[in-house]
């Protein structure tokens, strides 16, 4: 009220015409609308002011608990620091790092440093109906080495083996590698009783883009690999055991450039030393491979060597293409190769080469993130000069219809001529033609825990001749393999 007092006294004296008002009318009805404007103007300042006291109250009580969690952090602090205090053993910390840079400086000086050492074993069960055998492979002989009798077969390849690898990368780029493989080895069966299957070396020239190689490597061609653990399946492919080589010894360059990756050796074939026959014509290997994108990729590779000596056994020229998609839960790959051996018809007089043509195809897809079903086809078109293929061995020698000696066929990979019986033999039919053969694989591969698989295959092989012997020395057209597997690798 006092307030509206000085107010209405203000404006009487700003205004000194109102109190000369003609009528006191007049003048009583200027008054109350300035008592009105008072009003409102009383309720402005009031609300302006109680909103006023709220925001400092607020302020207040956010500024308060701000100080009282500073303080509680403060507290917590002085906490962590007295416990770490009570629990760091400056002395024992101090031990431990100068033992810790000890063991660094002795696997250094020790020659352990960049050292990568990794290896499996994949002890195998398999049955086989022609030959009538049902047994466990591990470690045995893939060729007949001291005696053991043993010989190479779709059924005995490098599968029921052990690996152990070493590599070791220099200062300055430079990579060695050792792979020892017993029994079952890359040179095994050539350089009898070899355990090392790869000895190799990458030498960076001027960037690591550019690579000098050499020493004895694994064969590069195809899909498929020698270990049992880059492989889905137990057995390999057609093309692989019998449209390939074992591995090289030489030396020659690796490039890469971008999403392309071409090398290429001269040496040996097969062969820890050339012999003198032809000390003079080592051979060509080559690869180069593109990948085109995350999931998908293509290569070509090349032999072109001569094999063994030149009345023998003549050169060697092997090609093929292979390709790979990988997408989600489905993985393809696949190759079509061609070969070719002069002066080596399986049945001389016939022609002075052995040609053939072949592909392979295989499929997977995971039934669950551990569980994968696999199927895989081969074929490979061996009708030219009597048949026979660069992996495959005479069967010794039979009579032909005529009564004249003609090579039996190999009878436990299934080329060469068809066999046919006369009533009391087995007789080669026509030792001009040689016969085509396939292979259907399907198997199941279950990742039983990290670094544990568990793989079955089952695997019909089938001719278009009779050229597969049975254990009671009979021939058929087809014949049954049944394995399983446990690889174990690190």
């Amino acid at each position: 009220m006092h307030l509206m007092k000085k107010i209405v006294v203000a404006i009487a004296i700003a205004y000194p015409a109102v109190a000369m008002a003609e009528s006191t009318k007049d003048l009583k009805a200027e008054l109350e609308a300035l008592k009105a404007h008072v009003k409102q103007l009383e309720a402005m300042i009031e609300k302006v002011s109680t909103q006023t006291v709220q925001a400092n109250n607020q302020a207040k009580e956010a500024s308060a608990q701000a100080a009282q969690a500073s303080s509680k952090a403060d507290e917590a602090a002085a906490s962590a620091g007295k416990a770490a205090e009570n629990t760091v053993d400056v002395a024992e910390f101090n031990r431990i790092r100068i033992k810790t840079e000890a063991m660094e400086d002795a696997q250094e000086a020790n020659g352990f440093k960049s050292v990568k050492i990794s290896g499996y074993v994949d002890p195998t069960y398999l049955y086989n109906r022609n030959a009538k055998t049902s047994s466990f492979m591990f470690f045995n002989n893939n060729s007949s080495v001291n005696g053991s009798g043993e010989t190479f077969g779709y059924d005995n390849t490098f599968f029921g083996s052990g690996m152990l690898n070493f590599e070791k990368e220099l200062e300055g780029g430079t990579k060695l590698k050792m792979t020892l493989m017993p029994s079952k080895s890359a040179g095994a069966g050539y350089n009898f009783g070899s355990l090392v299957h790869e000895a190799s070396f990458l030498v960076p020239l001027g960037d690591l883009n550019t690579r000098f190689i050499g020493g004895q490597l694994p064969d590069w061609t195809g899909y498929e690999m020698i270990p049992s653990n880059l492989n889905k399946l137990i057995t390999h492919n057609l093309l692989f055991d019998f449209s390939a080589a074992n591995f090289y010894t030489g030396a020659g360059m690796e490039v890469l450039d971008g999403k392309w990756d071409a090398k290429f050796i001269v040496g040996n074939l097969n062969s820890a030393k050339i012999d003198v026959a032809r000390r003079n014509a080592p051979g060509l290997f080559y690869r180069v491979d593109y990948a085109k994108g995350e999931f998908n990729g293509f290569g070509f590779s090349g032999i072109h060597a001569g094999f063994d000596d030149h009345t023998q056994f003549g050169r060697l020229d092997l090609m093929e293409v292979d390709g790979y998609f990988t997408r989600g839960d489905w993985n393809t790959q696949g190759q079509i190769g061609y070969g070719r051996q002069k002066a080596t018809a399986y049945n001389g007089y016939t022609g002075d080469a052995m040609h053939w043509w072949g592909l392979s195809g295989l499929v997977s897809y995971k039934i669950t993130p551990r569980l994968e079903a696999i199927a895989r086809y081969d074929y490979i078109n061996n009708k030219r000069n009597g048949g026979g293929v660069f992996g495959s061995t005479y069967g010794g020698t039979c009579l032909d219809a005529t009564g004249a000696d003609a090579n039996c066929p190999d009878g436990r990979n299934g080329f060469g001529s068809s066999m046919s019986f006369d009533g009391s033999n087995w007789v080669v039919a026509d030792p001009t033609q040689g016969t085509n053969r396939s292979a259907l694989s399907l198997g199941l591969n279950y990742a039983l825990m990290p670094g544990v698989n568990l793989k079955g295959e089952y695997r019909y092989d089938r001719s278009t001749g009779n050229v597969f012997k049975t254990a009671d020395d009979q021939y058929r057209r087809d014949n049954h393999v049944i394995g399983v597997s446990t690889l174990i690798s690190f």
